[in-house]
């Protein structure tokens, strides 16, 4: 599941939070499916950091990698 998390974050997410000056980073994923990530740049210190995480990344997540239960930072 890993590896299909990365291919997630770095075609479709990575992209997205480049647009508003930021990145994200992987640091885990378990096998009960919790992902955790780090934002970086302009998101890493964002008011709406979490609703990025919350509102975006988990959802594109969830949607693309079967396994994916939740996405914390």
């Amino acid at each position: 599941m890993e590896e299909e998390v990365k291919k997630v974050l770095n075609n479709d997410v990575k992209p997205y939070l480049k647009s508003h000056g930021g990145s994200i980073e992987l640091i885990s994923v378990s096998e009960d499916g919790l992902v955790k990530v780090r934002l970086t740049g302009a998101c890493g210190g964002c008011m709406l950091a979490r609703a990025t995480l919350k509102g975006f990344v988990e959802k594109v997540l969830k949607s693309k990698v079967p396994g994916v239960k939740k996405v914390i930072a």
